[in-house]
């Protein structure tokens, strides 16, 4: 399902799960997008996007801000918190996207605020900044929903009934300001159909405890009410504009006027100047109460600091937070509702002087420590002194603040409003507090209260119920009366506070919950029962502190450029997981550059083959890295049991950034298409598609640097802590080892462009210390011109001092018959090298063929000087047969003669004497190689190269091959420089090995013409003739039947699909292996030696290899063949397979065998070669059970 589909929520399951609600939101969130991408898209296209358009976009951005923040912060501190304490590891991740979300809509309003003060001619650009970053917050936000739908909420419904679930959606409702809460549910509501209108109102019924006043004023935020203003007032209601920004007063009047005042009530003639009490005259009684108890909660602090008793330091800090909640909600209104009044009704006297309370640090520092925002490490004795003197300046600035407030802003709207407007300006402040704080505050406000002060308070009430708000205003005329009456014990108020305040407190670090130092800093993860309200002081804090949110680390990104070098090349040596963020840092400069290249394609088409090649280079890299992190490095992680959980949304993202690539890549299709008739007549669709995909390409940029960011913050610390040296290297061994050839050769070059030269270094180092079992080293320097600025020897390589080839037949020649002649032999070897020499200069003069209608007569040239060398070599070697004879040919009892005499030279080492005799015994062999065919070079010279001819695999059929291989070519052996068709044809002709990779030339079996090898025939009549599906320059292989893949760690082709596909490499077997042998008994270098049977070379032999479950292996045909008559390893003796059948009949047997009497009772000593401990067994002259493990695979010791 495309994350922009709408889910589909069945009316009976909401009523089971009414977290479920919550969709509902999710649903209206992706309408509101989808309006505004689409409403920003068509002004666009059209080019009418005026200034009533730019205001509009940004009140319906400035509602959206304030519903994504209050849902993703209730996410936060509600919903996820609880489900932490059951399911670990898997919200984190949401709630760092959720601070990315808020950095798209930042870029948002700088566009919205730089349209506002461009002019129409420069407006475009800007404009269409606009909508890119419209559709990244679209494609972002849809996104995380989509990822939450799938992964959070299945877990929600099954941990939590529908009772806790309930209590969860009423936390949330109680921790949401009124006025804005109504607004939620109005525009929620407009994309609801009837039915599923009245499915969330049962929902909330169900919801909300069985209150009637409770519930009738929070029924009465969901009902529809008669509309009184336009669409778009009553969809994006009023909280908007008095919580986003200070409200003016045409704002203020505009609202005031829809909910049925007259306009003409408010102004100053029409004050009531008789009253006796003005409505804001209650207030003063709430200042009284409050900076009273703000003292004595200051000097309770002061107490326990200088007693040192920490023991009511917790309800003293459930004290402070509720005190600091209510300044700050109190302020926020007073800030954007009554001053805002003051600063629009002034005319011949001036307004107050602007004091904003929430701006001072004083309170920001405050709330930081009652929230554990601080230093984590900080004792308890510094905590209460940080705590004492942050409350100091923050009661000093509070009791000014409030001072101001009565001395200046009250008298000027009592001066200047009416008893109405002053009514209806206290209740809209009191609405702009959430409905769970607005109880705790007047229920403690009302136990302050004389007899006296609680009735005027309450005949108040019910005037201004009756003027504005009744059901709020009974509400609260009954929470008040219960509070001053007591039946709402201090005892029972300080638990509320203690569950409002303490049980949804924000994340502490794992040192600050398990410290025996904090005590009162544990977090009570049991979830109480539903109350009348419940609010969570976290989302508070949240809304008003959010730059306090960003989540930190104590890892660092990789690094930069701009880092200091010799740090940053410290850092890179110390863990090998770390070298995973340089894929990271090229994956974002290479997304950058398309970003780049996307913005110049619609008026520069020249650069479409780059972008084109880019991308696609890209999103295969990308496949590639992030499969291999979802099955190898994350199954990794999630092992260990402490961490489990933690990988599955970046699974989940990793699924949704492939398929938003393959959008991009249908987009880009479209354009490729268009690509070669863009100036006939199409380009205006060309340009339109360039720039859609431009907008996908920042979209995609943005998903990629959030993705691995959020790696990096959250799931690359744990591999660096939780797994060691040896797993870390085993996890990026496994990605290397299932990533083929052809894709590392693409993402090398890719990679260390992207990187600085300690990077580079670095990361050749690990890759080298990870495959040293392996011929990587080889590889990369057969293909990669780059490996030759990596001189770092291989590691852990063992190198062995060799003496040079005169310094040996010096040794040798002393004891030779006659002392020998070297010289000579030292002119063979020239010769020799000068043979090899010619051929590669041959081949590099060559490599390039001219694109000419005289190509044939190259090629005859071509041929002609192929020869010529050929010949020139040959006299010269003739020169030097006699010599060689002389020294080499020695008969078999020279030969033994000479080997006694090299053995018994005592001043020789053993090494020494070892190379010595082994030159000697191979110089038959020598002298038999160039003897075999004396007239060849002659031949050659006089008739060509032997074999211009075709070989056939099927004759009838005329199919070109051998009984091997089927291809199209045949190569000309640069030992012997005869045609054969493969290199086994001519092993199996001649007496010596050809040598693959020293193959320079082949012959067409078309044309008959000999070039250069290459995948395809260079003749013109040939027509680009390709010599077979399958060719590999490394190993000089055609292959035209098999899938065939060359191996980048074996440096070998190998049958098969290729490595990530059929295959793996194992670093510390240094083996290809199936699938199947995903899990195995890793053994160093295992096919680096001979089959335990027939005592072939198993590394390169082409016969299939049995992989045995102690680790050996063998050939598989030895393998049925050994297995008839044995059931142990031959290098081991472990046993082969699981025996307990053959067990369990031995076992049945000898309970049958008698034993002689003299030998009853007695026990010999075994030794297991399955489990390897030693034991006893009962006397048996052939079999001897281990008391282990029960295997009859043992012997005596």
């Amino acid at each position: 399902m495309s994350v922009f589909e709408l889910t589909v929520i069945p009316c009976s399951r909401l009523r089971e799960a009414p977290l479920l609600l919550l969709l509902h939101f999710h649903n209206a969130l992706r309408e509101e997008l989808a309006d505004l991408r689409r409403t920003a898209a068509e002004a666009l296209d059209s080019g009418t996007y005026g200034p009533e358009l730019i205001r509009e976009l940004r009140r319906r951005f400035e509602f959206l801000k304030l519903v994504n923040k209050y849902h993703s912060v209730a996410e936060d501190e509600v919903i996820f918190r609880a489900l932490d304490v059951h399911v670990k590891n898997v919200v984190s991740a949401y709630t760092l996207e959720h601070t990315s979300t808020n950095d798209i809509l930042d870029s948002i309003f700088h566009y919205l605020d730089v349209l506002k003060k461009e002019d129409e001619i420069h407006i475009s650009k800007p404009f269409q900044e606009l909508v890119y970053f419209i559709g990244t917050l679209q494609t972002s936000i849809c996104k995380h929903m989509a990822k939450e739908e799938e992964q959070v909420f299945p877990l929600l419904t099954q941990q939590f009934s529908t009772e806790v679930q309930a209590s969860f959606v009423w936390q949330f409702i109680c921790s949401v300001p009124m006025l804005l809460l109504e607004d939620f549910f109005r525009w929620m509501n407009s994309f609801l159909s009837p039915d599923e209108r009245e499915s969330v109102l049962q929902c909330i019924k169900q919801v909300v405890p069985e209150d009637l006043l409770l519930q009738e004023v929070v029924i009465s935020c969901i009902q529809e009410t008669e509309q009184t203003t336009t669409e778009e007032f009553d969809k994006y209601g009023k909280g908007s504009l008095f919580l986003n920004g200070r409200a003016n007063f045409w704002k203020i009047l505009e609202v005031y006027t829809s909910e049925g005042h007259s306009g003409e009530e408010m102004k100053p003639d029409h004050v009531h100047t008789t009253a006796k009490h003005n409505p804001l005259d209650s207030v003063q009684l709430w200042h009284n109460a409050y900076h009273k108890d703000l003292l004595d909660a200051a000097d309770d602090l002061y107490s326990i600091r200088d007693s040192n008793d920490l023991s009511n330091l917790a309800p003293a800090i459930v004290q402070l937070k509720f005190f600091a909640d209510v300044i700050i909600y109190y302020s926020n209104s007073l800030d954007k509702l009554f001053y805002s009044m003051c600063i629009e009704l002034t005319e011949d006297c001036p307004a107050p002087s602007y004091q904003r309370f929430l701006d001072d640090s004083q309170i920001e520092g405050l709330q930081l420590l009652l929230y554990n925002k601080s230093e984590n490490g900080m004792s308890a004795r510094k905590f209460v002194e940080n705590l004492c003197d942050k409350l100091k300046l923050s009661v000093k600035g509070i009791r000014k603040y409030l001072t101001f407030v009565e001395a200046e802003v009250f008298p000027f709207i009592v001066i200047n409003c009416s008893h109405e407007m002053q009514w209806w300006l206290l209740y809209t402040g009191l609405e702009m507090m959430p409905l769970g704080l607005l109880k705790c505050t007047v229920t403690w406000f009302s136990s302050h209260l004389t007899e006296d002060d609680s009735r005027y308070i309450l005949h108040s009430l019910k005037e201004g119920g009756l003027l504005v708000d009744k059901s709020l205003s009974s509400l609260m005329y009954e929470w008040v009366r219960i509070g001053y009456s007591g039946k709402t014990s201090i005892q029972k108020f300080r638990e509320d506070l203690h569950a409002a305040f303490e049980n949804r407190c924000s994340f502490l670090s794992e040192q600050i919950k398990n410290s025996t130092a904090f005590p009162y800093l544990q977090l009570d993860t049991q979830l109480s029962t539903r109350s009348n309200t419940s609010y969570s002081s976290g989302i508070s804090f949240h809304v008003f502190f959010p730059q306090k949110q960003k989540m930190s680390t104590h890892f660092s990104t990789y690094p930069t450029e701009n880092n200091n070098t010799e740090s940053s090349f410290r850092y890179l040596e110390s863990k090998p997981v770390d070298h995973m963020f340089f894929f990271h840092k090229a994956l974002k400069k290479d997304m950058e550059r398309l970003v780049s290249l996307s913005a110049n394609l619609a008026e520069n088409d020249d650069v479409f083959t780059e972008f084109f090649q880019r991308f696609h280079l890209l999103r295969v890299l990308y496949k590639i890295h992030s499969d291999a992190e979802d099955e190898i490095a994350f199954p990794a992680l999630e092992a260990k049991e402490i961490i489990q959980n933690s990988c599955q949304s970046y699974s989940i993202d990793h699924k949704m950034d492939i398929e938003y690539f393959n959008r991009i890549s249908y987009v880009l299709g479209q354009i490729s298409e268009l690509y070669v008739d863009s100036l006939n007549g199409r380009m205006a669709m060309y340009r339109q598609l360039c720039v859609k995909l431009h907008g996908m390409c920042k979209c995609m940029n943005k998903m990629l640097s959030d993705h691995v960011n959020h790696e990096e913050i959250e799931l690359w610390p744990l591999f660096r802590e939780h797994l060691s040296l040896q797993e870390q290297e085993k996890i990026i061994g496994c990605m290397l080892g299932r990533t083929r050839a052809e894709t590392l050769q693409e993402m090398i070059p890719w990679l260390m462009a992207s990187l600085t030269v300690e990077e580079q270094h670095a990361l050749m180092s690990l890759w080298r210390k990870i495959t040293k079992n392996t011929m990587f080293d080889q590889w990369l320097s057969e293909w990669w011109e780059g490996m030759k600025g990596y001189d770092t020897p291989k590691v852990e390589k063992l190198t062995v001092s060799t003496q040079s080839t005169a310094d040996i037949l010096e040794i040798v020649s002393k004891y030779l018959p006659c002392g020998g002649d070297t010289n000579s032999v030292l002119m063979k070897s020239d010769m020799t090298n000068h043979k090899a020499t010619c051929f590669e200069t041959f081949d590099e003069k060559h490599k390039e063929m001219p694109s000419s209608k005289d190509q044939s007569d190259h090629h005859c040239k071509v041929y002609s000087d192929f020869d010529r060398t050929k010949t020139e070599i040959s006299t010269v070697d003739g020169q030097t047969d006699t010599a060689a004879d002389s020294v080499l040919a020695l008969s078999q009892e020279e030969l033994e003669a000479t080997i006694r005499k090299v053995n018994s030279d005592q001043t020789l080492e053993s090494k020494q004497k070892s190379i010595i005799i082994q030159n000697l015994m191979i110089s038959r062999w020598i002298n038999t190689q160039t003897k075999s065919h004396p007239d060849d070079d002659a031949l050659d010279n006089n008739q060509g190269v032997p074999g211009v001819y075709p070989s056939y695999r099927d004759s009838h059929k005329l199919v070109f091959g051998c009984k091997h291989y089927k291809r199209n070519c045949k190569l000309v052996a640069s030992c012997c420089n005869k045609l054969y068709t493969c290199r086994l044809c001519h092993d199996d002709a001649t007496d010596h090995v050809m040598d693959r990779k020293a193959t320079t030339m082949m012959m067409c079996m078309k044309c008959l013409i000999i070039q250069p090898i290459g995948p395809t025939c260079s003749t013109i009549s040939c027509n680009n003739l390709s010599m077979a599906r399958y060719y590999c320059p490394i190993c000089k292989l055609f292959d035209d039947e098999r899938q065939i893949y060359h191996c980048p760690y074996c440096n070998l082709c190998r049958v098969g699909k290729g490595l990530g596909i059929d295959f793996f490499h194992c670093m510390k077997c240094n083996a290809c292996m199936g699938w199947s042998l995903s899990v195995h008994t890793c053994r160093e270098k295992c096919l680096e030696e001979n089959c335990p049977i027939c005592h072939e070379y198993i590394f390169t032999s082409k016969d299939p290899v049995k992989a045995l479950t102690c680790g050996h292996v063998m050939h598989s045909s030895c393998f049925q063949e050994y297995t008839c008559s044995k059931y142990t390893c031959p290098i081991c003796s472990k046993s082969l397979g699981d025996m307990q059948a053959y067990f369990g009949m031995l076992d049945a047997m000898l309970a049958e065998e008698k034993i002689p009497e003299e030998y009853l009772g007695k026990t010999q000593d075994i030794l297991c070669n399955d489990c390897e401990k030693k034991g006893t067994a009962r006397f048996h002259w052939l079999y001897h059970k281990c008391p282990h493990c029960g295997s009859y695979n043992t012997r005596l010791i």
